[in-house]
């Protein structure tokens, strides 16, 4: 019992620090990379998400990865109203609505296809992994960069690098457990570290970029990928197998169709609410720059 109470307490803490940095990287949003880096806020907000980590892995040691996935929803849970609350203004029903069916469905989805690593990346699945990482992360910024593109691009790869700092960490973590500290010399040791670094500053300027319009429906696209990236990695690179029974199969289905649903009604809500509400001037440079 003592353990359990330690793994949702870890878990509400990760929760609120990954959703106050989101916060204040949504307020920013619309800030250049050079302005960004002179930025206090930002530093914070990079301390928030890796307090959040730290305290992720820490949690692992308490309980069970399937207790914990799904209390990672608890993010957007919390950030849609403090954004709220920051800007004066109460939670609307839209906001309310697909909040709770993105929360829903999320949590189904992690029951459903989470698997807990068993193995870690050989050096030639790190490589790769490394390179196809780069690869996609490149081609969907991109996508995201161009006049009028959604938002949401930057947030599927912000959630996907996420994702992969997840692994490469775990792999660097098991291999020190395992072999010693010695293996933090290894040269292939040294370049997940150095990925790591790299992939984590990636994800936190694609998931700023992703909030220049909005926080809610970015929050939920990055949510909804960051596990949906973790079982493809387990299931390709670690020999992690998906339950594949009738049920399952209709329940994962019906569960992402829910969460599909939840991130178009945050999406519509972020309209709604811009164009009921006066924005403070930060807001008007977000839209100025979007």
């Amino acid at each position: 019992m003592t353990d359990l109470i330690i793994t949702i307490a870890l878990c509400v803490a990760v929760a609120i620090a990954y959703a106050t940095a989101a916060l204040i990287q949504a307020r920013h949003a619309h800030l250049t990379v050079p302005e960004l880096i002179r930025l206090p806020q930002l530093w914070l907000a990079l301390g928030l998400n890796a307090l959040g980590a730290a305290l992720h892995v820490t949690s692992l040691a308490f309980g069970p990865l399937s207790l914990i996935q799904p209390l990672g929803v608890l993010t957007l849970v919390i950030a849609v109203p403090l954004a709220a609350m920051t800007a004066r203004r109460r939670v609307t029903r839209l906001e309310l609505s697909g909040m709770t069916s993105t929360v829903i469905g999320l949590a189904g989805l992690t029951l459903i296809i989470s698997t807990a690593a068993t193995r870690t990346l050989t050096s030639a699945q790190l490589l790769m992994m490394i390179a196809a990482t780069l690869a996609l992360v490149t081609v969907l910024a991109l996508q995201g960069r161009r006049t009028g593109a959604s938002p949401l691009w930057e947030a599927v790869a912000g959630g996907a690098t996420y994702s992969v700092c997840s692994a490469l960490c775990q792999t660097v973590v098991v291999t020190v457990r395992d072999t010693g500290a010695s293996a933090l010399l290894r040269p292939i040791t040294i370049l997940a570290i150095v990925a790591i670094a790299f992939f984590a500053v990636t994800a936190t300027i694609l998931t700023q970029r992703s909030y220049r319009s909005g926080l809610g429906a970015p929050l939920a696209v990055t949510n909804m990928v960051n596990p949906a990236t973790a079982t493809i990695i387990g299931v390709v690179l670690l020999g992690e197998h998906l339950a594949t029974t009738n049920v399952e199969i209709v329940l994962a289905v019906a569960c992402g169709v829910l969460c599909a649903l939840g991130v178009a009604q945050l999406a519509r809500a972020r309209d709604v609410t811009g164009a009921e509400t006066q924005p403070p001037a930060a807001n008007k440079d977000v839209h100025l720059n979007a």
